[in-house]
Order: structure tokens, then sequence, then C-alpha cells
């Protein structure tokens, strides 16, 4: 669903180049305001903008910001089918599906731009001057506190694995996680499970031995495990699942004290953007230390480490960075074989 946030205004006061920014930046402006409406697809919960877009458009007054908010596989097929159609099509893509977005930009329907924030931003959240990590959200698990006691919840995946193997009569219809067929998301974190130790399958045999409920978006997860239907939700967005924490006390969250995978929604401007002058300005502001504050106020964790955030200790986090070893996710050969593993572990353990 496009839905519209703010509208040009006639009259508009004259928008100031941010501090440090080069003089050229003031034509980048210019172009901005001529261009008066921006498109972003995104699969970011519109709620958690309001206020970032309610500032970039007191920095630019005069600019609208179009917000499409739409599922990441909808966002690849729209961009898609639109650009070679040469229809009207996104200006800025902002996704969380990292393998998808990586491809976009390697199948050449992004375009490149050195953000004056790139500076700032940790190396592995930037590829080839087109796709910018904006977050770090770690993936966690989440637990209804009234079945698991906070005390008892496993705090590391080797102890998950070690509960769900001993209480297995317990767990039996009570876990939830992605149905890595259905979700985009849900296979990248599976994947990087794999590529960060072989132990994972010992574990997704013992979460498939549960008979999990599998699927495709994060809330009827969160949704189950509140409700108490399923008493633990794994690999999911720990960002979101905090801030339904602070409004629900029945939910608990823990990121793996061995390894937490953290994640970034990759933002690029679209090669046939409308336009690209007031997507430049968006990302930019995402990309600032004001727009990475706004995010951190929300449940978008900021990628910036100069801005004060809660992070995860070093050791612990596993970030994914921004590149082309996640086109490997998205090979025909390997994600089918990933997917006829995982339901063969399903349909073992169901004997």
């Amino acid at each position: 669903m496009m839905l519209a946030v703010g509208a040009a205004q006639p009259g508009h006061a004259v928008a100031q180049r941010p501090v440090g920014y080069p003089r050229s930046y003031d034509a980048l402006i210019a172009d901005a305001r001529a261009e008066r409406v921006l498109t972003v697809y995104g699969n970011a919960d519109r709620s958690e903008l309001v206020t970032v877009v309610a500032a970039f458009r007191r920095t630019y007054p005069g600019i609208a910001v179009r917000y499409a908010d739409l599922g990441s596989a909808e966002i690849y097929r729209r961009l898609v089918a639109e650009t070679r159609a040469r229809r009207p099509s996104a200006d800025l893509v902002w996704s969380s599906a990292m393998d998808l977005q990586v491809k976009l930009i390697n199948d050449g329907f992004a375009q490149g731009y050195a953000s004056p924030e790139k500076p700032a931003l940790p190396a592995r959240s930037v590829w080839k001057n087109m796709g910018y990590g904006v977050t770090a959200e770690p993936i966690g698990i989440v637990y209804n506190r009234r079945l698991i006691p906070d005390a008892a919840m496993p705090r590391s995946h080797a102890a998950l694995e070690a509960v769900l193997r001993q209480r297995r009569a317990v767990f039996t219809g009570r876990v939830t996680t992605f149905d890595p067929a259905r979700s985009n998301v849900g296979y990248l974190y599976m994947a990087e499970d794999l590529a960060i130790t072989r132990d994972s399958r010992a574990l997704f045999q013992a979460i498939a031995a549960t008979k999990p409920v599998l699927s495709a978006t994060t809330e009827p997860m969160l949704a189950a495990v509140a409700a108490g239907r399923q008493a633990i939700a794994y690999n999911v967005i720990g960002s979101y699942a905090l801030e339904q924490a602070k409004r629900d006390r029945r939910l608990g969250v823990v990121f793996p004290t061995d390894y937490t995978i953290v994640t970034s929604r990759i933002a690029f401007i679209a090669r046939n953007a409308r336009a690209p002058a007031a997507a430049k300005l968006f990302l930019d502001f995402l990309l600032s230390r004001r727009g990475q504050t706004l995010l951190a106020e929300r449940s978008l964790w900021p990628v910036r480490t100069d801005v004060r955030a809660r992070r995860l200790p070093s050791v612990q986090a596993r970030p994914i960075r921004v590149g082309p070893q996640l086109l490997v996710n998205l090979d025909h050969i390997t994600r089918q074989r990933f997917l006829r593993d995982w339901q063969a572990t399903l349909s073992g353990a169901s004997r």
C-alpha cells in the first residue's frame, strides 16, 4: 500500500546544507526541491519511520515522501518488473532482505553514489558506493516468560539445543521459526547459522523434532509466543522483539552469548529513479547522526557507532557484510539443496 507522508508546500523555507558537506550539495538540494516527491519502497514498519520522515521534511521543506510498505520479495518483484517495463517505480529501495538487495545491485538496478556520510560508516556496511547498510539489527530468540522463567531460558545455541532435546515432549508444537521456503530473511538467517558453525545442523534437528510452527513473517511468531501458543520463537529480528517486549511483559528476548547474527537493512538509489536527488538527500539523512539517532529511538538499531544506542559486544556480534558473498545464498542449486535438506530434517524428525 502506498502511503504519502507530508506534501510539498508552496513558499517553503530554504533548506540548509548540512555542516561539513561540500558546497556542491547546494545544487543537489535545489534539484531535489524541483523533483518535489520522493518514492521509497521499504519493508520497515511505517510507524517506525514517522519521526524520521517528519525530521527529513523539516530539514528539506517542500519534498514529500511516499513510502510503500511492502514485503521484501514484493519489493524485488515490483522494482524488476516496473524497471523492465519502463514504468514509474521507486527512487530509493530499502529492505532487510540483504541477499535480494545485493542481487538487485549486482544485476544493474542501482546507481552509484558516494554519500558524504560514508567515512562515518563501518567498511562492511558499504558495497560499491551503491548498497548502504543503514541499520545493525541483532537476530534473537523470543520466549514466553510465563512458560519459561527468565533464569531457565537458554542463553546460547548449544544450550537451546540441549533443552529442546531433553524436554522434547514439553516443547512439541511450542516452537516457532521462519519458514525458509516462504521467507527470504528466514532462509538468510539459517544459512548464516550454518556458515558460522556446522553445529547449527544439530540445532536444526532439535528444532525439527519439536514439530515447529513455521511462519513467513515476524508478527505471527511474536503474537503466538505472547499468547502462550508457542513458548519459543527462534531467529527473530531482535530490535522489533525488544520494542514489542517493552509493551508486553509476557515476552522475553535473548541474544545468544556464543554468537548473535547482526543484519542490516540495505538501501540503494534505483538506477531509473525519477527523483534521484531527493533519494540521495534521504539516504544521506538516514545515514547522518541525526537520522541514525532517530532510528535508534525506535526499534531500528543504527549502523553508526558514534550514535548513543544499545549494541552488542563485538565478541558476540556477527555482522553480515554487505557484499557479493550474499549472492551465494541465491544460487538456485544452493538454495534448493538447503531447502531439500531442511525438508528432510523435518520429515525425519516427524517419524
